[in-house]
């Protein structure tokens, strides 16, 4: 989240996709009432269901699954073309007055500029800006460009591409090539009447949408705001990062962003996702968002070159590029994790990290497995086979591997996975993987932080002792790990150094504090440290107050830099539970730690003119103090604290040209600079933009022969998987409360369908898609009706997502314990590597 759950509350307009509040964060959804209540919000919601959420909307439209682009497409050429938007805002805060390279092209038959179909990837050289300075009021020249070869380093390969230093810009937003009329023209194709034919939403709807959302800017309103609050119907999909981005340019256009009330706020699924990405859940970074070495970086000063942006900007405006620090955050980590092992000398113990030298994502690693180049895996928390996608291959894969340890509180899916549905009693005894059985800690037995999705660091205790011979996570892991080193100790290897020198000074090595990892992980002095701005002084051996005091040359360290000031010398400040809130706006600056800097509204500088004062002063976040020469406010300024308003600094200071990004150069979106509309890979119509390029273009299939893809002509419907409030993910199913709530699965199909297929409510149906089947009752509904897509009537079904074959089986014998990922294909965004579990097509019939 941009902002948090409790900033709902100070918005004037909220717009659900992708998500499903009331049923899936309940508790979070009461500021979304709370909204309501006390400022008159509205709300819109947009979902393929008619959900809980939808019954307290002012406007509900049904979309069709994976057709967002499309619908976020309109909304910003509603908003651009009836000058709904935030002129000043945008001029000043965001890209669109850049002037972009010639020779880029927008994709009108379906495909950037630079696509090379024999790599399923882009020459991103015309992603990028201008070289030049102020160009407004003069005209680009009508004559065609030369080619422009391309750069080569000494060893022939390919130069890297860089941001100009001096970025050409027009102000009166003018020039043909300027963001701005490149994104006009972009979605310019999104009129109200495409929409309806892609979306199935009529086009009466969609502009009742489209006014209503944008009518905060309306008349040059500065004062209201809009936030848009999305969860994994967007990320599933093989387009979900440029969903969100779309959504992030709405929210641009109309200068929503760092807004009390406003933001891109993003309900994560478990009470720790956010906690688990930015401590490196993920194998393309580190710990803070750091990025992995890659075989190139041969060296530290490498791979900081690579990693560490450099100011982009028009060089009368100014730019804080806070990665610019990458440096101090990097070497800092590197003495978290190797102290005195890690030193200048040796570069940092740099190479003591692996070099990542391909796409180990969540979906490769199985697709890895069942080829058999993975041998083996640990599964702690993670239900593999229950997650998918199709868990039919994933089920296969591990019935390749060597071994294979579970670490959970239940028997579950893949602890078992002999046992899947199907499997005969032959088959299990060929089967030759060793699996072992760790009992762990459930949640209440173990204490820790917690970062939910509003980026706080909450620590809890644990509430009840551990039971039987369950042991702690991070007593299983300890213990492995020091048996593994003793090897090394033992034995030697190719390269021991990375496990005999990992820093791990704990007071119990064999099952160390939650607190001491912390304090690791916050960071601290291994010198005497003064800022002489203030005269505050940190002593070697210390905790670090902040990442302002990270340093680059070995005087520091941080396990994460996003976290250091979490667990200072004034001590555990994420189990801080202050209640004050002086500005009422629902800050509470003293409850747990907010990263960064306890900061809750990130760029928050955007909530100011350019001149420093408020846009609304009844909202007021941060502001500009002229006796103080300095940015205070209510809550922490996410800026430079002394740069004065007249020296222009953009408020988007993670991005090295300090505004917002409409138009993303240089791939850091691999799929374009601009989201375009994709089909999901399996569609029951054409992409009417663009026939011949219908899906994503970067985006590949696997190819085992597990890997299967169906048509409309073998299977006419859409499905699309949702969760339950009443269980959480495949967990609760062991929990009799939950099974009586909810204790069988089901299958929900339009009443019209219904009827069509001569089915009712209660009767056993098979849904079956390219890669295997499901079978459960039906549940006939009105919450999803019949859809017109481009003239063709289209049905969509939902699956929830919670039933497999372990479990409290009450319903023993009436079910086919099947998993819903059965029907769910292999193909991944290429950018998250997010599976499309939320948009395939199946064929239906009874049982």
């Amino acid at each position: 989240m941009t902002n948090g759950w409790i900033d709902i509350k100070n918005t004037d307009m909220m717009l659900v996709m992708g998500g499903n509040p009331a049923e899936n964060h309940p508790c979070g959804f009461k500021w979304v009432i709370e909204a309501k209540r006390t400022r008159n919000a509205r709300l819109i919601v947009v979902d393929p269901r008619f959900t809980r959420t939808a019954t307290v909307a002012d406007l509900f439209c049904q979309i069709r699954v994976g057709t967002d682009i499309a619908f976020l497409g309109g909304l910003i050429h509603y908003a651009a073309e009836n000058n709904r938007i935030a002129k000043d805002y945008l001029l000043n805060y965001t890209n669109a007055a850049f002037v972009i390279k010639e020779g880029f092209k927008l994709p009108e038959d379906g495909l950037f500029s630079g696509f090379d179909p024999a790599t399923y990837s882009y020459d991103k050289a015309t992603w990028n800006y201008e070289e030049g300075g102020d160009v407004t009021g003069k005209m680009p020249s009508s004559k065609v460009p030369a080619p422009q070869a391309t750069k080569l380093t000494a060893d022939g390969k390919p130069a890297p591409l860089n941001l100009p230093e001096n970025v050409a810009y027009d102000l009166s937003l003018q020039h043909p090539r300027c963001v701005f009329q490149l994104l006009r023209k972009q979605y310019s194709r999104f009129t109200p009447e495409i929409v309806e034919r892609i979306t199935g939403v009529p086009k009466d709807q969609f502009l009742k949408v489209a006014d209503l959302f944008t009518s905060v800017r309306k008349d040059g309103d500065m004062k209201k705001v809009a936030t848009i609050i999305y969860a994994v119907g967007w990320t599933q999909h093989t387009f979900g990062t440029q969903i969100i981005r779309t959504a992030a340019m709405l929210q641009l256009l109309l200068g929503n962003v760092g807004r009390a009330g406003g933001g891109i706020n993003a309900l994560r699924g478990h009470s720790n996702i956010q906690g688990a990405t930015d401590m490196a859940g993920i194998f393309e970074i580190l710990p803070g968002y750091l990025k992995v070495p890659i075989p190139a970086d041969s060296d530290f000063q490498t791979y900081l070159k690579r990693i560490t942006p450099t100011a982009s900007k028009p060089h009368v405006w100014d730019s804080f590029n806070y990665w610019s620090n990458t440096p101090k955050f990097a070497v800092s980590f590197m003495k978290a994790m190797y102290g005195d092992a890690a030193t200048k000398e040796n570069d940092w113990a740099f190479h003591y990290l692996p070099k990542v030298d391909r796409n180990y994502s969540w979906t490769y690693i199985w697709d890895d497995m069942y080829r058999g180049n993975v041998k083996g895996i640990f599964a702690f928390g993670m239900n593999g086979v229950q997650i998918g996608p199709d868990s039919g291959k994933n089920i296969d894969a591990l019935k390749r591997a060597d071994w294979l340890v579970v670490g959970e509180i239940y028997p579950d899916e893949t602890s078992e996975f002999w046992r899947a549905p199907g499997t005969s009693t032959e088959e299990m005894k060929k089967i030759q993987t060793t699996v072992y059985r760790v009992p762990c800690a459930g949640f209440a037995e173990k204490d820790g932080a917690f970062v939910n999705s509003a980026r706080w660091l909450q620590w809890k205790n644990a509430a009840l002792p551990l039971p039987g011979d369950a042991k702690l996570d991070q007593e299983i892991l300890a213990r492995i790990f020091l048996k593994v080193r003793e090897l090394y100790q033992k034995e030697g290897g190719k390269f021991p150094d990375p496990i005999l020198h990992v820093a791990w000074n704990y007071t119990n090595p064999l099952n160390p504090a939650l607190a001491e990892v912390a304090k690791e992980i916050n960071g601290k002095a291994f010198a005497d440290l003064k800022d002489e701005k203030t005269g505050q002084e940190v002593k070697a051996g210390q905790q670090l107050p902040g990442y302002a005091w990270l340093k680059d040359d070995g005087s520091t360290s941080s396990g994460n830099w996003l976290y250091c000031g979490s667990f200072t010398e004034a001590g555990n400040l994420m189990a801080r539970r202050g209640t004050e809130d002086p500005s009422g706006l629902g800050i509470y600056p003293n409850w747990a730690f907010s990263w960064p800097a306890n900061r809750r509204v990130m760029y928050n500088r955007a909530s100011c003119d350019v001149d420093g004062k408020p846009w609304d002063p009844t909202r007021r976040q941060i502001w500009w103090s002229e006796s103080a020469q300095k940015w205070v406010g209510n809550d922490v300024p996410d800026f430079k604290a002394d740069s004065h308003p007249k020296d222009h600094m953009g408020p988007f200071i993670m991005n090295p040209e300090g505004v917002g990004r409409l138009f993303v150069p240089l791939g850091a979106v691999v799929d374009g600079p601009f989201p375009e509309y994709y089909e999901p890979i399996e569609s029951p119509v054409e992409n009417i933009l663009h026939p011949k390029q219908a899906h994503n273009p970067v985006v590949r299939r696997f190819t085992t022969d597990q890997d299967k893809y169906g048509t409309v002509k073998d299977y006419p419907f859409i499905c699309t998987t949702y969760r339950l409030t009443e269980h959480y993910h495949y967990w609760t199913k062991n929990n009799p409360m939950n099974v009586q709530l909810v204790p069988e699965p089901f299958i929900e199909i339009p009443a019209e369908m219904a009827n069509e297929m001569g089915i009712r409510g209660g009767e056993k149906l098979k849904v079956s898609s390219a890669r295997g089947t499901y079978i459960a009752k039906a549940m006939v509904t009105k919450r999803i009706k019949p859809m017109t897509i481009d003239g063709k009537k289209t049905y969509q079904i939902g699956v929830p997502i919670h039933w497999g074959y372990r479990g409290i089986a009450e319903d023993k014998d009436k079910t086919a314990m099947t998993p819903a990922n059965l029907l769910s294909p292999t193909v991944i965004d290429p950018n998250a590597w997010t599976p499309e579990f939320k948009g395939f097509l199946v064929k239906v019939e009874k049982a």
